[in-house]
């Protein structure tokens, strides 16, 4: 396991990151680089997105009022048009949320894990994939990539020195996190997932990086149904309470405005 990369989560986007300055972080084993696109730079308690999403007045491990499990053999196409009818997420995204979760609960049925809590880290991490103008295609992939601030040992930021020759990130000095579901390239090289069945890990693709965040939170046999389970392993995505309750509030939308 990579060592741990402790940063307050600060979102700031590749486009304006010179603009925003440095991100203050607090992470865990290297995910959720971009990890506070709700709030903007001023630290007021609007949502910069137009949404209203704002963390859950929520104790820790209050568990995230769950759907029922996604059918073996559903229809994902159409499950994803309906569910981005009612709920407003991309149903790009939602295939990829709604595969990982089936899965996940082929390899780790203990585990529990929900669309909801993927989509709500979705949310929180990159807007589904559309953050600073980015769109993900038709293949899943998020374009322009999604890449976070250097770890270059700025004023609040731990140093991480590049592991993947800029492989993923482009920086061949420092670390940075990429891909709608931000993940560190050290971590990704322990969680990455082929979701697409293509031959290639990618943490740019959707369904690779949805799947892999799957593996990440149900790591060390957690149960993610459960209210400690799953603030333990969001917990790990990123150690902010904060961060915790937005995913939170983000998944409980989600499970109301999907509910049949």
């Amino acid at each position: 396991m990579t060592a741990p990369d402790r940063r307050r989560p600060r979102r700031a986007g590749p486009i304006v990151l010179a603009v925003l300055g440095v991100m203050a972080m607090l992470v865990v084993v290297g995910v959720a680089a971009l990890s506070s696109l709700s709030a903007p730079d001023d630290g007021a308690d609007e949502p910069r997105r137009g949404d209203g999403l704002t963390p859950a007045d929520v104790d820790r491990n209050t568990p995230v009022p769950q759907p029922a499990p996604l059918a073996e053999g559903i229809d994902l196409a159409a499950w994803s048009g309906a569910a981005q009818e009612r709920s407003g997420v991309p149903a790009r995204a939602l295939r990829a949320y709604a595969a990982a979760e089936l899965g996940q609960r082929a390899d780790t049925p203990d585990c529990g894990l929900s669309w909801i809590t993927l989509a709500g880290i979705g949310r929180v991490e990159s807007d589904h994939g559309r953050y600073g103008g980015a769109e993900v295609d038709a293949d899943g992939v998020a374009r322009p990539r999604i890449i976070g601030v250097p770890l270059d040992g700025s004023p609040g930021v731990r140093e991480i020195r590049d592991t993947d020759t800029g492989r993923f990130d482009g920086d061949t000095t420092f670390d940075r996190a990429v891909g709608p579901m931000q993940f560190l390239p050290g971590t990704w090289e322990r969680y990455g997932a082929d979701g697409n069945a293509d031959g290639v890990r990618d943490p740019h693709q959707l369904d690779d990086a949805a799947l892999a965040a799957a593996r990440y939170l149900c790591a060390d046999g957690r149960d993610t149904a459960s209210g400690e389970g799953w603030w333990d392993g969001i917990l790990t995505y990123n150690s902010s309470v904060e961060y915790a309750r937005l995913v939170w509030a983000a998944a409980d939308r989600y499970n109301t405005t999907t509910a049949a």
